[in-house]
């Protein structure tokens, strides 16, 4: 795809915020268009149309469970990945505090607000703190939920320390992992293992949006928070996204697939683009170790700029990403990320995320390192 897969007036543009949302695949597409018209029964009916809805939602839990390193009877789907967060918080408050990290996710993050939940610390690497994590743990935590892969900085977590401690501290928790961002490049199957619960979303990967598993262990005690209809085994009631769900399946089979070599395309694109942005920009700072995060993941920090004001240039000159802060109350407050992460203020309100993917071409590369070096310096100019 590239820049030719989104066109403005003034022609292809340069998409780098996959960490977003990523293109459809054409094949997801092609798997979902039957269920949008001629294939539209309902699964939970009796007659031969419900039940071809039904096969197709038994043969994509199938190809899921694969994906994920799980049982089919293991999966259960959502909305999305911020559904699939929630239903794994909200599951647990009332049993006991549950825990989290403070660069988890806001689907993770507000609900233990909300609860009174207590949030861990991390280092500067942006990596948890696991003496921390150790000290907010005890026989009354219910949860913890620490992300595979942060959607921010992309850093990647130590998940099987972070059970160890877990299971030696809390042993009767139930341990919840955010593995959105971590799907397209890494192998959930095997280091989402030791966790309970496990959240995904479709557009993250290939996948339409509106459409997400939660892995519910078996033998793990969950509540469902949505009830009514009792599907999913009475997990998560409502008919089921079936043109979804299977375009989901798709776009997860063929990203297992060919996840190695993605990584090994994407992975020397985002270190020249990295590379030349700290080169070509004074005043830039890398916010996490390349070592430490998925292939994907640039995000860097410009002193002496708002990232609001860089991505109307950005878009502008034709390059799409996104910053790692928000506008809150008329004043630019940095992310919770960068602020867990010590960033000061005043470099953390300069930040941009690039994040490649699997149509990332050379092409988005250089449009960016010829585009973002003089609409920095330019906002510098001026005082923005």
């Amino acid at each position: 795809m590239g820049r030719g897969a989104y066109a403005r007036q003034n022609g292809p543009v340069s998409y780098l915020d996959h960490a977003a949302s990523t293109p459809v695949r054409a094949e997801a597409v092609a798997a979902m268009l039957p269920f949008l018209t001629e294939r539209y029964g309902n699964p939970s009916g009796a007659h031969a149309m419900a039940r071809d809805a039904r096969n197709a939602l038994d043969d994509a839990r199938v190809i899921l469970a694969d994906a994920l390193g799980c049982k089919p009877g293991e999966i259960v789907f959502t909305s999305g990945g911020t559904e699939a967060d929630n239903a794994a918080v909200f599951s647990y408050t009332g049993r006991g505090a549950v825990v989290c990290s403070a660069i988890e996710h806001h689907a993770v993050l507000d609900p233990v607000h909300r609860v009174g939940g207590r949030v861990v610390g991390v280092r500067s690497s942006g990596v948890v703190d696991l003496d921390a994590l150790r000290a907010a743990l005890d026989e009354s935590v219910a949860l913890v939920s620490i992300m595979l892969a942060n959607n921010e900085v992309g850093t990647i977590q130590p998940l099987s320390e972070v059970a160890e401690i877990v299971r030696a501290h809390a042993p009767q928790a139930v341990l919840h992992t955010d593995a959105v961002q971590a799907f397209p490049w890494l192998d959930v199957a095997a280091l989402a293992e030791p966790a309970d619960l496990v959240s995904i979303s479709a557009h993250k990967f290939g996948g339409p949006k509106g459409v997400g598993v939660l892995v519910v262990r078996d033998g793990v005690d969950f509540e469902a928070r949505q009830i009514g209809g009792g599907q999913e085994r009475e997990r998560r009631s409502g008919t089921q996204n079936v043109a979804g769900i299977v375009a989901m399946a798709e776009a997860a089979r063929l990203t297992v697939d060919e996840r190695k070599a993605v990584i090994d395309r994407v992975t020397p694109m985002r270190d020249r683009l990295a590379d030349g942005l700290l080169q070509s920009v004074p005043g830039t700072v890398e916010s996490a170790d390349r070592a430490r995060k998925v292939a994907g993941n640039c995000h860097l920090c410009f002193e002496g700029i708002e990232s609001e004001a860089l991505l109307f240039l950005l878009e502008k000159h034709d390059v799409m990403a996104s910053a790692a802060a928000s506008c809150a109350s008329g004043a630019q407050d940095p992310s919770h990320v960068l602020a867990a992460l010590g960033v000061p203020r005043d470099v953390a309100q300069g930040s941009l995320r690039l994040s490649l993917g699997v149509s990332t071409t050379d092409e988005d590369v250089d449009l960016a390192l010829a585009v973002i070096p003089p609409a920095v310096a330019r906002l510098r100019e001026r005082g923005s």
